[in-house]
């Protein structure tokens, strides 16, 4: 996979999934509750996710408008969720005798979906972990051996894999991790694939978690997002995304051209929560009739010329995203029947609904650009305008006494991007 066919992905889906699912209590269960191993190494006699149907979890990837899916194969509580030579403490040796991972993949290709390894590079289950790697230098050598041995085993195992996702980063820098002997040890065994950036080197894309925050400079980047407010499964967490939430989620990150990684967290059994579903199949539907404005989009921005700054997210009523000489207005609080834009320095030669074709009246003074659409929002979601110009878009701010060209002293990145 080449990081511009991972920047065109731009959505895919998250699973994180183990015996913390069993617990209902979310991923760092283990650890924050202080489990002793012996209990927690129970549940893996107990673990029967009959349910879980890696055809299910790739169907709805696709019918969600996913392009790729990464999966947990082993997370910080050192379940593996594959066939390991390594350990017993795994899917395939333990009471379901399942290779998850195997399945996932084999699910994925099948469908068309690019997809990913999540690896922890911490372990808590087996000696010596981290915490005795920070107090021993004998222990972190052979701490350091049992994870290169591990991510050897799994990118030999599953070939070929398009991105490797590594967490659990602490406690350790790059040079703590060996991280440059890593990755060229990985890429010796599969030279396409590609990182993320936490083993203490940069990587080849960028995964702010929980933020919608592009890089500055821009390098590919991954935003990562849970659909509700927890990563493994959580019984009591009911905060869930609409899918006009979802949808200005992704909306941001097109616009800054990035990568939304939604994830869901499959119940112990195997299935995903009830509203998981019916959520993403919503946003799915509208991203047949724009996906246009969504993918394969250019890196577009508002030139705020007075401050030397570049910004994408300028319109309080949707962002921008371009594509050759077109660019798209995803409008999430729709107005009324007069839309206006400033700062339109090429000259328009048409504007349509994106959804349905329908032509809209408009007229262009200098840059302020105003347009006659219908006094009701088309889509109930998102409308987006199609504004099609005579050359690729230029657009500014120009910043002046009325409409300072600086953010608000009290603007939240954060919580503007998700919020729709």
């Amino acid at each position: 996979m080449t990081t511009e066919e991972f920047t065109q992905a731009r959505y895919g889906m998250f699973v994180h999934f183990g015996l913390y699912s069993m617990l209902g209590r979310g991923e760092w269960a283990f650890n924050r509750e202080e489990i002793p191993r012996g209990e927690y190494r129970a549940l893996a006699d107990r673990f029967h996710p009959d349910r879980f149907d890696a055809g299910v979890l790739a169907d709805l990837a696709v019918a969600a408008g996913m392009r790729y899916l990464v999966f947990t194969t082993m997370h910080h509580d050192g379940f593996r969720l594959y066939h390991s030579e390594l350990t017993d403490f795994c899917s395939t040796k333990t009471a379901c005798g399942r290779d998850f991972t195997a399945e996932i993949i084999a699910a994925c290709r099948q469908r068309g979906l690019k997809v990913g390894l999540y690896h922890s590079l911490n372990n808590w289950f087996d000696r010596p972990d981290a915490v005795e790697a920070l107090e021993n230098e004998n222990a972190r050598e052979r701490f350091l051996e049992n994870t290169f041995a591990r991510l050897r085993e799994l990118v030999t195992r599953y070939q070929p894999v398009d991105l490797l996702w590594y967490d659990g980063w602490w406690p350790f820098d790059a040079e703590g991790w060996k991280a440059r002997e890593m990755n060229a040890m990985v890429r010796a065994i599969q030279p396409h694939i590609l990182f993320n950036g936490r083993n203490g080197l940069a990587g080849d894309f960028s995964t702010p978690e929980g933020h919608l925050s592009a890089p500055t400079p821009w390098r590919p980047w991954e935003a990562c997002i849970t659909l509700n407010e927890s990563w493994g499964y959580s019984v009591g967490d009911d905060r869930w995304k609409t899918a006009k939430e979802l949808l200005t989620m992704l909306a941001r990150c097109a616009a800054h051209r990035g990568n939304l990684l939604l994830n869901v967290g499959p119940k112990g059994d195997g299935r995903l929560p009830r509203p998981t579903e019916a959520v993403l199949r919503e946003a799915g539907a509208w991203l047949e009739s724009n996906r246009e404005a969504i993918f394969d989009t250019d890196l577009f921005t508002w030139d705020l010329r007075e401050k030397g700054e570049h910004r994408s997210d300028w319109n309080h009523l949707g962002p921008l995203t371009a594509r050759g000489n077109a660019f798209h207005w995803l409008i999430f609080r729709w107005p009324g029947s007069e839309l206006t834009l400033g700062g339109v320095a090429s000259k328009v030669e048409r504007v349509s609904l994106l959804e349905g074709g329908q032509e809209l009246s408009f007229r262009q003074s200098g840059t302020r650009l105003r347009m006659t659409a219908p006094q009701e929002a088309p889509s109930p979601l998102c409308t987006v305008l199609k504004i099609e110009c005579s050359e690729p878009p230029r657009l500014y701010q120009s910043g002046g006494l009325r409409t300072p060209a600086v953010p608000h002293p009290h603007y939240d990145p954060v919580a503007s991007d998700i919020a729709p």
